[in-house]
Parts: structure tokens; C-alpha cells; sequence
């Protein structure tokens, strides 16, 4: 292989991590946000229900 695609190679490699640690990072940010807002007070409760343990 010659420098040129070597170097072109590399490249491609580089952007293509970047790309996936961009998906890591929102991937991650998705499964760390709350799942139903409970704690935050946001989700509606349901009546007669046990505070922890449901999911909506």
C-alpha cells in the first residue's frame, strides 16, 4: 500500500470513531436520563398504586 492510502485509510478509520463515540455518548445519555420522570415529579402517579416498582 502506498502512503497516500494508507493515510486515507487512517482517516476514514478516525472519522468512523468519532462517529461511533458520537452514538456511545447519546446511547449513554438516553439510558442515564430518568425512565418515567418519577423522581422528578413529572409522570403522573396512579391511584392506589405502590410508589416504586411501576414503569410507565
Amino acid at each position: 500500500m502506498s502512503e497516500d492510502s494508507e493515510a486515507g485509510a487512517f482517516e476514514e478509520l478516525r472519522d468512523e470513531v468519532e462517529e461511533l463515540r458520537a452514538l456511545v455518548n447519546t446511547l449513554l445519555t438516553i439510558i442515564m436520563e430518568e425512565a418515567d420522570g418519577v423522581q422528578t415529579g413529572a409522570a403522573p402517579s396512579i391511584p392506589d398504586q405502590p410508589k416504586r416498582g411501576y414503569c410507565m
